[in-house]
């Protein structure tokens, strides 16, 4: 078992003096051998988080429990708890084995043997069962990755918190071991707390992703909810690669009026935002923004290229739109060339409206969120 409650968590640095506040009131229970990634720009508050859950941070107020247990005040070693750091952390003078085993020499009273059975059985599952006798000199990143790991997996915790593990790796070797830690922490059944800066390892590996920005949680959900549904223009410009472009504008009868542009809403969308501020932010996916050829088309827009970035598959292009710098991602297919017009559209069930003075959503994409067949 492992499920976190954490309840009205705040940490402020600096007491008595010039204070910062890393965390403000935290409150989020991940469930028993869910994978959670928290997720935010540099300085958001995620690696603080994490250490209060580790105990490496005492918490300023609120409570944190593991199933059940108020742990807020317990030492690191008292938590049953693993934690894997970006800088891997090994010993350089002790061999791979050792690193694995040092801990539980450390912290248990388990014999040789038995540690002995345990760091094999880890090093099996983590394909390094040849490397056992090699110090961290000799090990590639991955690697040394790998045994950080295994040091971790041989506590059998109740939870796994990992600080960006990934991050010291080249690109392929990140996606390889993204897929890996996913499928570890299935096969060990374990609650994981990851944290990354990363959005495309938080949409890629966590069941669910907590996203915070200045130390305030902004919205948890899984990674298509907040992909599809975000809460505020933060999540929305965070969340997506590339993020969302964003266009102040004015309702007014039925249009949503810029400089540049004014776009005419349906019957359903404008009674929809009939009732709501006159100041709102249009905010439009580059994926969803569509290049057309007709002329007859509702809401055309007719823009100039300035960059044209071909990538495979897509294509991205850079444009502006009374003053407002946004990109479009459109298929390899399409041929668009920089300062060439091209005639593109908005689609009406693909737009997210937010209120520009709270920056919270009002209307979000029609995008429906599909289920597998069972």
């Amino acid at each position: 078992m492992g499920r976190i409650d954490m309840d009205g968590v705040t940490k402020v640095f600096g007491e008595g003096g010039e204070e910062v506040i890393a965390v403000d009131h935290f409150d989020l229970t991940i469930e028993d051998g869910e994978f959670l990634v928290l997720v935010g720009p540099s300085g958001c508050g995620k690696s603080t988080t994490l250490r209060t859950i580790a105990g490496l941070e005492e918490v300023t107020e609120g409570t944190i429990s593991i199933d059940g247990e108020d742990i807020t005040d317990e030492k690191p070693k008292d938590r049953n708890i693993a934690m894997v750091f970006q800088n891997y952390a090994l010993y350089p003078h002790m061999t791979a084995r050792e690193n694995m085993a040092f801990g539980l020499k450390m912290t248990t009273d388990l014999s040789d043997e038995e540690v002995d059975s345990r760091v094999r059985d880890a090093a099996g599952m983590m394909g390094i069962e040849g490397l056992l006798e090699n110090k961290p000199g000799e090990l590639s990143g991955g690697q040394q990755q790998r045994v950080a790991l295994g040091r971790s997996i041989v506590r059998e915790p109740k939870v796994f918190l990992m600080d960006e593990p990934l991050s010291n790796l080249d690109a392929k070797l990140r996606t390889t071991m993204r897929t890996e830690l996913q499928d570890l922490q299935q096969r060990l059944e374990t609650t994981a707390v990851y944290v990354t800066h990363d959005q495309t390892e938080a949409m890629t590996m966590g069941d669910r992703i907590a996203i915070l920005d200045e130390g305030t949680l902004q919205q948890v959900g899984t990674p298509l909810e907040c992909y599809q549904k975000p809460n505020n223009v933060f999540v929305a410009g965070f969340i997506g690669s590339p993020g969302m472009n964003f266009l102040d504008v004015r309702n007014e009868n039925g249009r949503l009026i810029h400089e540049s542009i004014e776009y005419e809403l349906s019957d359903d969308t404008a009674t929809e935002l009939q009732q709501v501020s006159a100041d709102l932010i249009l905010g439009v996916r580059p994926e969803d923004i569509r290049v057309i050829s007709g002329t007859t088309e509702r809401n055309r827009i007719t823009v100039q290229p300035k960059v044209v970035e071909p990538v495979g598959d897509m294509t991205y292009v850079h444009f502006e739109l009374g003053g407002v710098d946004m990109t479009a991602t459109v298929s390899g297919d399409i041929h668009v060339q920089v300062d060439k017009e091209l005639d593109i559209v908005f689609p009406e069930e693909r737009l997210h409206v937010f209120d520009q003075e709270t920056k919270e959503a009002i209307k979000n994409s029609r995008r429906e969120l599909l289920s597998m067949p069972s």
